[in-house]
């Protein structure tokens, strides 16, 4: 096991490119649970899980209608069933707890990955599954002289647009504007005659519609399978800690370290490349116990 002695300047750029793709994945799902974290106050551990439920379903619509049709169709169906069904839970469950305190809530939430975990395993088996992405994206382009997917091309694209909407919706429209003053002071909104309760369905249908949203772009790249799950929520919350509470350019930025030195890790010194990140998590709260960014809830 020995570090590697030279690392040529192309492949480093290789490995930044991929490093990226990861990276929109990764800040995808976590801003969705900034968001609810920021706003709900809820450390939502089934979050992970309907990341791996929109892997599925996003699987199972490409599968039924076919071809490129079906891959752009599961593309925007998948995230939205996600969002329904956490719609769901949240009005038929969540609802009622957000005056408990926050142990029961992370209790609750993990009730609901195991109650995910075994409807993955009823529905979909204990096999896994893979997409493929249509024609048009197959192969790869040269970017910098470098080969690159045309499918990472596309995460790389879509991780700047969910960052701006994300920002409008929290700063520019009336809906985010009213959840970052309930995030504040709940009681003075419902007291102005706000319906608190609906403004915090809609801020968990959102996290949650890009977990699944961060489920579907990531079926292409590796196999859907049980488990998916485990590993994503311990990152995503990481990341959240790390950008800043509720600050949707901290999750970002907390995504792209993340993402950039497992890549690098994976270049430079493959056999411990999985303690990279965690080495820059622990650096970061050393330094900035608070998060990169101030928390903007």
């Amino acid at each position: 096991m020995e570090l590697a002695s030279h690392v040529t300047l192309a492949a480093l750029g290789q490995q930044t490119l991929v490093g990226l793709s990861r990276t929109t994945i990764l800040f995808i799902v976590s801003s969705g649970l900034s968001l609810i974290l920021g706003v709900l106050r809820i450390p939502n551990v089934s979050h992970g899980s309907l990341y791996m439920i929109g892997a599925f379903i996003t699987w199972t619509i490409a599968s039924a209608i076919g071809g490129s049709a079906g891959f752009w169709a599961a593309m925007a169906l998948g995230p939205l069933a996600v969002g329904l069904l956490s719609l769901a839970v949240e009005r038929g469950l969540f609802c009622r707890l957000y005056e408990r305190e926050h142990l029961m809530l992370l209790l609750f939430t993990f009730a609901l990955t195991l109650v995910f975990g075994d409807m993955v395993k009823f529905v979909w088996g204990s096999d896994f599954r893979s997409l493929s992405v249509p024609h048009a994206m197959q192969g790869s382009l040269t970017v910098l002289g470098l080969p690159f997917p045309r499918y990472n091309l596309f995460l790389l694209a879509v991780g700047p647009l969910v960052a701006w909407g994300m920002w409008y919706l929290t700063n520019r429209t009336r809906i985010g504007k009213i959840a970052r003053a309930a995030a504040v002071d709940r009681e003075i909104v419902a007291a102005m005659g706000i319906n608190v309760s609906w403004v915090f369905a809609f801020v968990f249908c959102i996290g949650c519609f890009l977990a699944g949203l961060g489920g579907a772009l990531v079926a292409p790249t590796q196999n859907i399978t049980q488990g998916m799950d485990h590993s994503l929520i311990m990152e995503a919350f990481l990341i959240v800690i790390m950008g800043g509470l509720g600050n949707i350019w901290g999750a970002l930025l907390g995504a792209l370290i993340f993402g950039l030195t497992d890549a690098i890790g994976i270049l430079v010194w493959p056999q411990f490349a999985i303690v990279f990140p965690y080495v820059a998590v622990v650096i970061v709260l050393f330094f900035r116990p608070r998060g990169l960014l101030k928390s903007v809830w």
